[in-house]
């Protein structure tokens, strides 16, 4: 599904500042995989994302996604494929318009840029469905402006927004870190349901342990630009939580 060849990955090359953020990494995804990257700040994690999702252009190395090589592709040519839920909740979407019409973009994201999609009854329909399923009340205010929602409400609709279509990858750049804690579960659990019912290839980076032991069936640590530790679904599901910590004793 993605595979990552010798990707390095230098800012600022040649001169004083110049910082070495990937080196030499190789890396499948499989399709359906659920991969969880950890690693402390500066490891590289979130600069792997942007390179997949295309944010970031690789010093050298290839890119493939089911099979194009995507290495060169800007980030909207890889949107048809990549939704991506970013640690700050007023990413991703646009605060003065309506729940509804912030779907209707989300909706034109996968699409021929000649398609026109309009909020009639029953795209209004499959939207407040599919928020009902949140369980937050939200499917009765959607022509309230999402702006005005609390954080972890319009991450919750991030992450349904970026599976309205045909989306295949689903990038989780630290999801949780700015929520409180009942946010956070909601949002874990609703990305764990929503990846496996539409079997999606997906990404999460966290710093929370307990939710990289708990999701996932994959599981690789990142140092300084290159993967230190890999676990296979296996190795990970017998992996004990106090084993996890240790990692970065």
């Amino acid at each position: 599904m993605i595979a990552l060849s010798n990707i390095n990955k230098v800012f600022n090359k040649d001169k004083d500042n110049e910082v070495v953020a990937i080196k030499s990494l190789s890396l499948t995804i499989n399709e359906g995989e659920y991969l969880t990257i950890v690693g402390s700040n500066g490891s590289g994690k979130s600069t792997l994302l942007n390179i997949i999702s295309g944010a970031e252009m690789p010093t050298n190395g290839t890119i493939t996604i089911e099979g194009t090589d995507v290495t060169k592709m800007p980030e909207y040519k890889r949107s048809k494929w990549i939704a991506r839920v970013f640690q700050n909740p007023l990413s991703g979407t646009a605060p003065d318009l309506s729940i509804i019409d912030n779907f209707r973009l989300a909706a034109l994201r996968t699409q021929s840029r000649g398609l026109t999609i309009g909020v009639n009854a029953s795209f209004k329909k499959k939207v407040k469905d599919r928020i009902a399923t949140l369980g937050m009340g939200l499917e009765n205010k959607t022509e309230q402006p999402i702006g005005t929602l609390s954080g972890g409400q319009r991450q919750a609709l991030t992450l349904l927004m970026g599976v309205m279509d045909e989306t295949k990858i689903l990038l989780l750049d630290e999801p949780t870190a700015a929520l409180d804690p009942r946010s956070a579960d909601i949002i874990m659990k609703t990305a764990d349901v929503l990846i496996k019912e539409h079997n999606l290839t997906a990404i999460l980076i966290t710093h929370n342990l307990k939710y990289a032991h708990q999701y996932g069936n994959r599981l690789i640590q990142m140092s300084e630009g290159v993967i230190t530790k890999s676990l296979d679904s296996q190795q990970k599901l017998a992996l004990p939580l106090t084993d996890l910590f240790a990692w970065f004793i």
